[in-house]
């Protein structure tokens, strides 16, 4: 119970801070490298160096069927879900990213409804308010001129909730080999996704291309990624997937700042709209 009580708020902590910034950090990687093909080597590296490590350590390997489950869960949160938000990020602005992808918990939430934990009415709540940000964002914020990448953050963002929920019914390895095991697992299927699409890198990459690729391996993947899949599987899932209430926030002020992304008036109504929802389906008055 103490080693909970530190872990799980440096887990929050972590994904706070260090998700809401891979955003941007995925921005810049895309310059040089096409978008699924550097997911495929973020993944490939970090689930490979993480394998290893854990193998040296003792680790046991995963069995036939736990490799099954976490290359579903992989594909769904890393193939689907990260690869989706790099795919996107080459027409949407990052905070505008990182305020879709926000409403990950309110899809969570029904999500969590297939495995007989209903939603309640504060959480069907936010799951509407969040909807009408995303509308918001769509039909007057930074998503108008990209439909499509509207489309494909939306997908991304349920195909990760759906996948979150799920993790918790599927067989998996222990501790820090699940991770490693689907970042593997979803490298080699974004290697697949990278290849059919005729992904080619369309030149020698930038030293901010690489120190970019660099943090997002060993930040956003090996530590960050870690960190999440703790608290999949000790708290709930509002509170799991809560990173979202403050991740646009960060995402919105570094692309201001660094990559001098353009905030509008619209898109900060749709953020207070969405920060809103979440705050709906966080558990601040349960003891979970």
């Amino acid at each position: 119970m103490n080693r909970q009580r530190l872990l799980i708020p440096l887990s929050l902590l972590t994904l706070y801070l260090i998700w809401g910034s891979t955003f941007l950090g995925m921005k810049f990687a895309i310059e040089s490298f096409p978008p699924f093909f550097m997911a495929a080597l973020r993944f490939l590296f970090a689930g490979s160096l993480l394998y290893a490590l854990l193998r040296w350590r003792g680790a046991p390997n995963p069995t036939l069927p736990q490799w099954g489950g976490a290359a579903m869960v992989g594909t769904l949160l890393l193939s689907v879900g990260n690869g989706g938000v790099a795919y996107a990020q080459q027409s949407v602005a990052t905070g505008a990213a990182a305020m879709v992808i926000g409403t990950v918990p309110l899809w969570a939430v029904l999500f969590a409804g297939l495995w007989g934990q209903k939603p309640k009415r504060n959480e069907m709540l936010g799951v509407a308010l969040g909807v009408l940000g995303v509308l918001i964002l769509n039909i007057t914020g930074s998503l108008q001129a990209s439909p499509v990448g509207a489309l494909v953050l939306l997908a991304a963002a349920m195909s990760w909730a759906f996948g979150s929920m799920w993790a918790r019914h599927l067989p998996m390895p222990e501790g820090a080999m699940a991770s490693a095991a689907q970042m593997i697992c979803a490298g080699t299927v974004l290697v697949v996704m990278s290849t059919a699409l005729g992904e080619r890198i369309p030149g020698p990459p930038t030293d901010k291309a690489l120190l970019s690729l660099a943090y997002l391996v060993l930040f956003g993947s090996f530590i960050a990624y870690s960190a999440y899949l703790y608290l999949l599987k000790t708290v709930r899932p509002a509170l799991a997937t809560s990173y979202a209430f403050v991740n646009p926030v960060v995402a919105m002020l570094l692309g201001a700042w660094l990559a001098e992304e353009q905030v509008g008036m619209h898109d900060l109504i749709a953020l207070a709209i969405i920060l809103a929802s979440v705050v709906l389906v966080l558990p601040f008055n349960r003891r979970a």
